[in-house]
């Protein structure tokens, strides 16, 4: 690795950890997220999609959060994975909320993405209104990163509508 690669890749661990002292209020309440959008959406052969998704305020590694989720499609593609979420706060108001997550995707009579086993990743920019509730869009991929022969992945876009649950966790 050449000295300006590390010196880049110190450069993003500053950034990101000068990110992480900003994560989103440590008070926020656990967040049942609805979402309606499309599936395959840089394709030609789109299909409407609803996602639900429960999003945990615990911590772990000071960050990271949990998030477990569910998408359907109406070609009754269906996908439910668990993974994890960081939330980042730009304002008060503003979070970036990237996200991992792998999980069970059954194909339905939508698009075929090689097997069960799938991973997605992507995130979403969403305003936090006062009351904690979020409005927001998102973007994904889901791939089975290769394990197996076919692996053509596929993108969702999504407006998100996150409600909180029950009453924000004390600092």
């Amino acid at each position: 690795m050449s000295r300006r690669t590390s010196g880049f890749g110190a450069v993003f661990l500053a950034l990101v950890l000068g990110l992480a002292a900003s994560a989103a209020r440590a008070d926020d309440p656990d967040l049942l997220a609805v979402g309606a959008g499309t599936y395959n959406v840089l394709r030609q052969s789109k299909e409407a999609e609803l996602r639900l998704e429960y999003r945990f305020s615990d911590r772990f590694l000071y960050i990271v959060r949990p998030v477990v989720g569910m998408l359907a499609t109406d070609e009754r593609s269906f996908y439910a994975y668990g993974g994890i979420r960081l939330d980042f706060e730009i304002d008060r108001h503003f979070v970036i909320m990237p996200e991992a997550a792998f999980g069970y995707w059954s194909r339905g009579n939508g698009r075929d993405l090689g097997g069960p086993v799938e991973f997605k990743t992507g995130g979403e920019v969403a305003y936090r209104f006062d009351d904690y509730s979020r409005l927001g869009f998102l973007f994904d991929h889901i791939s089975n990163a290769g394990i197996y022969r076919k692996n053509p992945g596929v993108e969702s876009a999504l407006i998100v509508y996150s409600i909180p649950i029950g009453r924000p966790r004390g600092p």
